[in-house]
């Protein structure tokens, strides 16, 4: 039976990188037997400029109705000046509360082609391979109340809350227990738990959840230390789980161990496994249109929808064998070239991954 997949380029450099993934998703339905129907919808800053709106009532259907979700980014300098309410960002988050997608999975992987692409010294990163499990749903991008007000001396002050639930907290330490019972059987959960009695809740119900899966070693990190273990030794890491706001600023760090930003997926998944798959890093609006920008994370996450929503390892497997083999053969994008190589466009880096794939036993 066909899956279906809907496409939401978005803006900035989304749909060029998301060009490049449908022609793997396509070539894959063509040549290989993957058994998909491809839409496409509106969201962000082209939804605001067609209908007003970031996330359009048809889109937000269509995204209900889907198997699996295919999103670029969204956002850019041409809408930061509207009011925060509606914003290119408000889709994406609108998204992931309408859809309960509540486990995000960040995985910072370097490929040993690129470990002199990392801004750390190679025996440093050499051989990273991260998971980073982020709460997606709550805490204090979604908490309530929030907004700017006036106090009584004229001043304006800004406020935001920070709220997690004892499920909240359950749900997403499961889902990290889980995916490290896969792994290496190690689970650090970040926090700030000496200062913050929200994540001190955190500890204390992670602590509980790691009860019933005594295989797995768990360890508590503050995100302060956290980052600073990050840069320090990656490699002692195998597993992280940590809230929204410090899995969002942990993950981009991770990303930079791994050569670029360009270079990582995600998969934002609901209890059923339906997703959203999207690479992490922005919309890049100063490169949008120009044919450079690095199409290998938005790739990587069409695997990873393969593997997690569509229950295709096998293809999942192949295309990240692809990407590989693309690197071997020395093709770099800007962001992950060295000093003395010429970088290729975002369509060529497309073009080669999907004739790897021909390639690939």
């Amino acid at each position: 039976m066909s899956k279906s997949i809907l496409i939401l380029p978005g803006d900035g450099i989304g749909p060029e990188i998301v060009k490049e993934a449908v022609k793997v998703l396509e070539h894959l339905r063509e040549h290989h037997g993957l058994a998909v129907e491809l839409s496409e919808a509106l969201v962000g800053g082209a939804a605001i400029d067609a209908t007003g709106r970031p996330l359009p009532e048809d889109t937000l259907a269509q995204a209900k109705a889907a198997d699996a979700i295919l999103l670029g980014a969204v956002g850019g300098y041409k809408w930061e000046s509207l009011d925060i309410a509606i914003r290119p960002e408000k889709g994406l988050l609108g998204l992931r509360a309408e859809l309960g997608l509540f486990a995000n999975l960040r995985p910072a992987l370097l490929f040993e082609e690129l470990a002199n692409a990392s801004t750390l010294k190679p025996e440093v990163v050499a051989g990273l391979d991260i998971l980073i499990v982020r709460e997606l749903t709550g805490g204090i991008y979604f908490g309530q109340p929030r907004g700017v007000r006036t106090l009584e001396n004229n001043e304006r002050q800004g406020y935001n809350t920070l709220v997690y639930s004892e499920s909240e907290i359950r749900r997403i330490a499961h889902v990290a227990f889980q995916a490290a019972q896969k792994r290496n059987k190690r689970l650090c959960s970040v926090d700030k738990a000496n200062v913050l009695e929200c994540t001190e809740l955190w500890r204390e119900v992670v602590t509980q959840v790691g009860t019933e899966y005594p295989d797995v070693e768990l360890s508590h990190l503050y995100v302060d230390n956290a980052a600073m273990q990050l840069v320090r030794a990656p490699k002692q890491f195998d597993v992280m789980v940590t809230t929204n706001m410090f899995g969002d600023i942990l993950s981009d760090l991770a990303s930079m161990l791994s050569g670029s930003i360009g270079m990582l997926p995600s998969a934002s998944l609901d209890v059923n496994n339906k997703g959203m798959y999207e690479p992490i890093h922005g919309s890049a609006p100063d490169i949008a249109g120009q044919n450079k920008a690095n199409p290998l994370a938005t790739i990587l996450s069409v695997a990873m929808l393969l593997r997690y929503s569509l229950g295709e390892a096998a293809l999942a497997d192949k295309v990240e064998a692809a990407v590989k083999q693309v690197l071997q053969q020395g093709l770099r994008t800007a962001d992950i070239c060295a000093e003395g190589e010429t970088p290729v466009s975002t369509v060529v880096m497309g073009d080669a991954v999907v004739k790897a794939l021909d390639a690939i036993a």
